[in-house]
């Protein structure tokens, strides 16, 4: 459960469940990372990340730029949300059963498909938010995305149960979104075949 909350933040946005699992292994107890996933507690790792935040951000804030940045985040997202499913104490105790032992690329695998199915979700209603607020709505929507992003990246590791009931809920409103999102091109192109 912890590493599809994980996933399903890093969908949102790519940097904050890494910089999350690497500062709380750095500075806590309360995340163990695999050895093999050590270099995300690494200063200058951490430091990158909080940049690539940081550019992320700003970006995703502007209506004509989030497109752009969604395109290109169409490969960052997924795979960082394969790696912090991979990286997290629960895969790392996956891993001992044979099973996992046998096949590790199997948690890579489920956090890329996570990551990527709320990416898609999220990169599919942005443009009825940006067109039907004329813009004006991209700042407010980028926010609640990176709030929920850090809320269930928290979530996952703190609470992992109750970060699943939040990406079920969250599956649940994206949905409805796009099929709004649908309705109305539908509606747009009868209005301009009429």
């Amino acid at each position: 459960m912890t590493g599809l909350g994980l996933s399903a933040a890093a969908g949102l946005n790519a940097y904050i469940p890494l910089l999350v699992v690497g500062v709380l292994d750095r500075l806590t107890d309360t995340v163990t990372l695999p050895a093999e996933f050590g270099w995300l507690t690494n200063g200058w790792v951490l430091t990158l990340l909080a940049v690539l935040l940081a550019a992320e951000v700003v970006l995703d804030k502007i209506p004509a730029v989030d497109s752009v940045n969604d395109m290109v985040q169409t490969l960052v997202r997924p795979a960082s949300g394969g790696a912090v499913f991979a990286a997290t104490d629960a895969a790392g105790r996956l891993e001992s059963s044979s099973f996992f032992q046998q096949h590790a690329w199997v948690g890579w695998v489920a956090g890329v498909v996570v990551a990527l199915l709320v990416h898609l979700g999220k990169a599919s209603v942005r443009p009825a938010v940006n067109a039907g607020t004329l813009g004006t709505g991209a700042p407010v929507v980028s926010t609640v995305e990176d709030s929920v992003s850090l809320g269930m990246s928290v979530l996952a590791i703190l609470a992992p149960v109750v970060a699943l009931i939040a990406l079920l809920m969250f599956a649940y409103v994206a949905l409805r979104l796009v099929r709004y999102a649908h309705r109305r091109r539908r509606r747009r192109r009868r209005n301009a075949v009429a």
